[in-house]
Order: C-alpha cells, then sequence, then structure tokens
C-alpha cells in the first residue's frame, strides 16, 4: 500500500516520502481498520471526558522485509497540563512546531495545545504525537539530518490531521507544513 493511505490516508504527499527515507521503501503492509487517526482520536476525547491524561496508539507502519526499519510506531498522549517529554539528552533537535517539538534520528514528538473552536477563554488539553522506529536503535550512517527531517515531517502530518480530527481551534496553532529549521 502506499504511504499516504496508511492510518487512515491522512498523512500528507511529504510524510509519505518521509517513510521512504525512515524504512528505504515506497510500499507498506495495510494498516488495520481501526488503525486510523480517526479512532485514536475518539479514544482520546473519551479519555479527556474521564480524566486529566491519557494515552494510545494512532497507527503502526511496517515495510515489507528488506526496508531499513523493522517498524514505526506512532502514539498519542493526553495531559491538561503541559508537560515536557525529556529533550535532556543531545541527540534531540528542537524545532519551532506546536507548544514543543523535538527530533532525533530515531525519534521525533510534538505537543500542541487544543482549544475547543467555540470556547475561546477554555483551557487547552495539551497532545503529544509522537512516531517512533521499532527496530534497534542505530546511528545513521551518512545524512543523519534527512533522518531527524524525514522523522519531524511525518509527526507533523500525524499531529495536523489529530487537530484537525478533533476540531482544535486553528489546528492546534499547526501550520500546514512542518518546521524543520532547529529553534
Amino acid at each position: 500500500m502506499a504511504a499516504e493511505r496508511l492510518c487512515g490516508g491522512v498523512l500528507s504527499k511529504e510524510a509519505g516520502k518521509a517513510l521512504e527515507v525512515i524504512t528505504g521503501v515506497s510500499r507498506f503492509e495495510a494498516s488495520g481498520e481501526d488503525s486510523t487517526v480517526r479512532a485514536a482520536a475518539r479514544a482520546l476525547t473519551r479519555e479527556g471526558e474521564s480524566s486529566v491524561f491519557g494515552n494510545g496508539d494512532i497507527c503502526r507502519i511496517f515495510s515489507p522485509s528488506d526496508g531499513t526499519s523493522e517498524g514505526i510506531r506512532v502514539t498519542w498522549e493526553l495531559s491538561n497540563v503541559r508537560s515536557k517529554p525529556s529533550t535532556s539528552t543531545s541527540r534531540f533537535t528542537l524545532l519551532p512546531m506546536g507548544v514543543e517539538s523535538a527530533t532525533a534520528s530515531n525519534v521525533a514528538f510534538l505537543t500542541f495545545a487544543c482549544y475547543e473552536k467555540e470556547g475561546v477563554d477554555s483551557t487547552p488539553e495539551y497532545v503529544t504525537i509522537d512516531a517512533q522506529s521499532t527496530g534497534r536503535v542505530v546511528e545513521p550512517e551518512g545524512d543523519a539530518q534527512a533522518l531527524k527531517d524525514a522523522y519531524a515531517t511525518l509527526v507533523h502530518s500525524f499531529s495536523l490531521a489529530m487537530a484537525k480530527e478533533l476540531g482544535c481551534k486553528d489546528n492546534g496553532g499547526l501550520k500546514s507544513k512542518p518546521s524543520l529549521t532547529p529553534a
């Protein structure tokens, strides 16, 4: 299956190309029927009604056995407070997307604030989308920046799709294209 059809068909063309950079292939195993941004948004909304935090899977992406990565797991986390994932290691590059975003050669995350469209003065909920390799972590040979940019592009595409699906005011403050220049 083509990258743009994965996980409910929400990925941008740029994210599809990013998956090719990450995995080294252009065709992927089909996603499960419940492995969609829409299903994840429903689960996130249910968590938001009953608690101050929650987390879950959005989608797992697998390439055929000749790919360079065992797979990619895309997850969401919900919180009513702005919490910072640990970016203390030097492997992360901070990016100016959402509330906070960082990328490395095998993982990226993006946190955005989701205000209800109607409730201008409402308190935001913070949603973090994470995309991470499920294979053994190996520092890349060659262009490490290309992998960092690919993960950042992938996580931005999922974040924007989730913000739209949740109906966040101004798409959670996310622009239509990822900002790959370090913060």
